[in-house]
């Protein structure tokens, strides 16, 4: 690259980490937040909450990137319009792309790594993230033995245990079952203990109060009951892995025996095609913010701010993208809007950029809107000659 090239080119890849690392470290933040019952509830440690967290990473990085790049691009040329930089290569006879190059190179060294990132990173992270959540919600039912503890194993199940003995003995257990709508159990027993297989919570010498939701209360004494356990255990220690959570190679070609397979299979084919678009948008989106951004104009010029315009622009089309992805799980129409949303406007974008085109403000708009600040002008030079007389 040239001198003014590698000089744009340090100064977009700047601008673009000083809005990256605010932007993924408020979303990162977001996202680890909504974790923290569940690691603290299970007993988990803040080093296990570090690794929930960290694993959450690779699956914000892909969103933020190319809106970090939208917004790095844009501002990095603005100033150099601001500061005349871009009139000066102008008149020096410099060629557009001496500005448009280095943004190419930026967004396409950015586009090779998100799709390293999603579609081996993070997989990865995700199939981890979900195992470490089946785990902590299976170490809830061994963490019901601590002392004086009330603990949440599930909506509408609640359990403390008063005592806890040798031989895993409990005493003082009270459990509260608001699961069935049509009843809620209230069990005491004097005491119990989690058979070897985490299957069952026997309990010994107590009662069963149930209540109706007409007020009606029936008590029932036992010597031995056992409260059935097997569907949480086996539920809670088994991750759900869904399409979003496998890799390349197995979108490629899926287990036909996979049960999220034999449950969804368009979710497959809409995350594979999914997989071959999303990696395109920081090119896409560093092509937008060329279009809005890379020509010199006087500061007299009326327009709207170019980083306003490229992420407006940018969030039509995230969204165009999204709302194709996510309708292609029910139905396979859309799998070509996925396709074609990108394609046009890379299209549109580059034909704008080799006829050295900006996006302006049409001239009809350009004279309503100076009509509008000549009377906004002059509404507020009569409201601040009013009072004064």
């Amino acid at each position: 690259m040239k001198l003014i090239e590698r000089y744009i080119f340090r100064r977009a890849a700047i601008m673009f980490l000083a809005t990256l690392l605010p932007l993924l470290g408020i979303v990162w933040t977001t996202q680890a937040l909504t974790n923290v019952n569940l690691v603290t509830d299970s007993g988990q440690s803040v080093l296990a909450f570090l690794k929930l967290a960290t694993l959450i990473l690779p699956s914000v990085v892909p969103i933020i990137l190319p809106f970090a790049l939208v917004i790095g691009v844009t501002q990095t040329l603005s100033a150099m319009n601001s500061d005349s930089e871009l009139t000066v290569l102008n008149a020096a006879g410099s060629s557009r792309m001496s500005i448009i190059r280095p943004v190419i190179y930026l967004a396409a060294g950015l586009s090779i790594l998100s799709f390293a990132i999603d579609n081996f990173v993070e997989p990865y992270s995700r199939v981890a993230v979900r195992k470490m959540i089946a785990t902590a919600h299976a170490d809830l039912l061994s963490s019901v033995v601590q002392e004086n503890s009330f603990r949440k194993i599930t909506d509408g199940l609640y359990v403390q245990v008063g005592a806890r003995r040798s031989g895993g003995v409990l005493h003082g257990i009270f459990v509260a079952d608001s699961r069935n709508p049509n009843f809620e159990l209230v069990y005491y027993a004097r005491e119990g203990a989690v058979d070897e297989e985490s299957s069952a919570l026997v309990m010994k010498d107590g009662e069963v109060h149930r209540k109706l939701p007409d007020g009606g209360v029936s008590v029932i004494k036992f010597d031995s009951y056992a409260f059935d356990l097997t569907d949480m255990t086996k539920s809670a220690g088994e991750a759900n892995i869904r399409a979003k959570d496998r890799d390349l190679f197995y979108l490629l070609n899926p287990d036909p025996e996979d049960p999220a397979f034999k449950r969804a299979p368009l979710a497959f084919t809409a995350e594979l095609h999914r997989r071959f678009t999303e990696w395109t948008y920081p090119l896409l989106f560093g092509l937008i913010a060329l279009v809005v951004s890379s020509d010199a104009r006087s500061h007299r010029e009326a327009r709207m701010h170019p980083t306003i315009s490229a992420v407006g622009a940018a969030l039509v089309i995230r969204w165009m993208t999204f709302y194709a992805g996510n309708s292609a799980e029910d139905s396979v129409w859309f799998v070509p809007l996925m396709y074609l949303v990108p394609l046009v406007t890379g299209a549109w974008a580059i034909r704008q950029l080799a006829s050295n085109r900006g996006l302006g403000i049409p001239t009809s708009w350009q004279d309503k809107l100076s009509d509008l600040m000549a009377r906004l002008r002059h509404f507020r030079a009569g409201a601040d000659a009013g009072p004064a007389s």
